[in-house]
C-alpha cells in the first residue's frame, strides 16, 4: 500500500540525503528485490536498495570490491538463447507455455504482440497496463508481451520491472515467463538457479498483481510461472511450471516491511550519508551505523557481501558459519560464546543449543583420549597394521 503523500514525500526526501547530494538514485530491479526477501533481517541492504545507494560503489570506494554480476560471455549467451526462444512471433514460446501450462486451451495461432513501446519507465508502465487490458478483454486469444514494464510500489515510490515476457491466455489469466541460460539437464535444472529465478519471477507476480487490482473485474494471475532453459547441452529451447506462491509470500511480506524502511532511517545518526563521494573512514561509519546480517549466501547476491564478511569474521559473529548454523544455536551470536558454552564456562545449562555443545565437547574429548594405534586387523578381510 503507498504511503501517504506527504510521508512519502520526507521519506524520498530523507532516502535522497542518505543517498547523497546530487546522485542519481539506483533503480531496484527484480533482482534486487528478491535478494531483499532471501535476507529479510539485513536492515543495512534494506536501507541502501531503498535509498538506491549504488552498492557496487560503495564497495569499492570501502576497499572491498564486488565480483558480484553477470559476466559479459553469460550476458552474451543469454541474450542469444532469448532471441532463439521469441523468435518468429514467439511462436515456440507460446507453445510451451500451451504444452507445460494451459492444454486445455486452443493451440496458439495468429497470437497477438503489441508494441510496448514509449518513452520512459512510467511511459512503457502505461503503455503495458493498457496492453495487458486490452488483452484481456480479447477472449479466446493469445498475447505475447515482450520486455514489458511494470511498476512496483516500494518504500512508496515505484520501482520499475521488466520481466523477459508475460503471456495472456484466451480466458484472460496471465502468465510471467522467466528465460535463463543454465541448461535443463534431464527434465531438472540446477536447483539453487531454478530458486533464484522462482524468487525473481515471484517479484514480477506481485507487480502484476497490482495492474490486475486496478481493473474491473481483476484477471487471474497465475502463480505457476513458465521457466525456459537450454535443453540439456544444446541451444534448443525446453520449459518447466514453477510453482512461485511461496516465493510470492516471502516477498510480499518483506516489501510490507520495506514500505517502514522510515523505521530504519530514523534510527541513524543525524547527517549520515552513504555516498561513496565521502572519505573512507566517514562513509565506514556510516555503513557500520546500520546493522547487517551477513550470511554466506550474500556472496551470490549482494555488492557489499565481501565488506559484511570480513567484519562479520573480524567480530567472530557465527552467521558468517551459514544461516541453518546460526538457527541451530539459538541466543549464542558469537564463536566465542560457543566455545565457551561448549567447555562449561557459559551459557544457561537448560538451554538444548548449550546441552547439544557440552555432549559434542564430551564427545570429541573421549574420542581423543582414546585415539591410538588401529588394532591389527584379521587378514581375511584384507586389513593390515597402521
Amino acid at each position: 500500500m503507498p504511503l501517504p503523500r506527504t510521508r512519502g514525500k520526507a521519506l524520498r526526501q530523507r532516502l535522497a540525503e542518505l543517498r547523497g547530494p546530487d546522485l542519481p538514485a539506483k533503480a531496484l530491479d527484480a533482482r534486487a528485490l528478491a535478494a531483499l526477501a532471501a535476507n529479510p533481517g539485513c536492515k543495512r541492504r534494506a536501507i541502501l536498495d531503498g535509498a538506491g545507494v549504488n552498492k557496487a560503489a560503495v564497495a569499492s570506494a570501502l576497499g572491498s570490491p564486488s565480483a558480484f554480476g553477470q559476466s559479459q560471455f553469460a550476458f552474451t549467451r543469454g541474450n542469444a538463447f532469448e532471441a532463439k526462444v521469441k523468435a518468429d512471433g514467439g511462436a515456440e514460446l507460446l507453445r510451451l507455455v500451451h504444452e507445460k501450462l494451459d492444454r486445455r486451451a486452443e493451440p496458439p495461432a495468429d497470437a497477438q504482440v503489441p508494441d510496448l513501446a514509449a518513452t520512459g519507465p512510467e511511459g512503457r508502465a502505461a503503455r503495458t497496463a493498457l496492453a495487458l487490458r486490452e488483452a484481456t478483454a480479447a477472449a479466446g486469444t493469445w498475447t505475447l508481451l515482450d520486455h514489458p514494464m511494470l511498476a512496483l510500489d516500494v518504500a512508496g515510490s515505484p520501482a520499475f520491472l521488466e520481466p523477459d515476457a508475460v503471456v495472456v491466455h484466451p480466458d484472460g489469466s496471465w502468465t510471467v515467463v522467466e528465460i535463463k541460460s543454465f541448461p535443463m539437464l534431464d527434465g531438472s535444472a540446477d536447483p539453487a538457479k531454478v530458486g533464484a529465478a522462482a524468487r525473481q519471477a515471484a517479484v514480477y507476480v506481485l507487480a502484476l498483481e497490482e495492474v490486475a487490482a486496478r481493473l474491473d473485474p481483476a484477471p487471474a494471475v497465475r502463480h505457476r510461472i513458465l521457466l525456459v532453459c537450454p535443453k540439456d547441452f544444446s541451444n534448443l529451447p525446453t520449459a518447466s511450471a514453477v510453482d512461485v506462491r511461496k516465493q510470492r509470500a516471502v516477498t510480499g511480506r518483506q516489501l510490507a516491511r520495506l514500505t517502514r524502511i522510515e523505521d530504519i532511517a530514523d534510527t541513524l545518526p543525524e547527517g549520515t550519508c552513504f555516498s561513496p563521494e565521502l572519505p573512507s573512514d566517514e562513509l565506514t561509519s556510516a555503513v557500520e551505523s546500520v546493522p547487517a546480517a551477513f550470511a554466506p549466501e550474500c556472496l551470490s547476491a549482494c555488492e557489499l557481501a565481501f565488506h559484511c564478511r570480513d567484519r562479520s569474521r573480524a567480530a567472530g559473529a557465527v552467521t558468517s558459519l551459514g544461516r541453518s548454523v546460526r538457527a541451530e544455536l539459538g541466543g549464542l551470536t558469537t564463536v566465542e560464546d560457543v566455545l565457551s558454552a561448549a567447555r562449561g564456562e557459559a551459557g544457561d545449562p537448560e538451554d538444548p543449543a548449550v546441552t547439544a555443545l557440552r555432549r559434542a565437547a564430551r564427545l570429541r574429548a573421549e574420542a581423543l583420549q582414546n585415539r591410538g594405534p588401529l588394532a591389527t586387523v584379521d587378514a581375511t578381510t584384507g586389513g593390515g597394521r597402521s
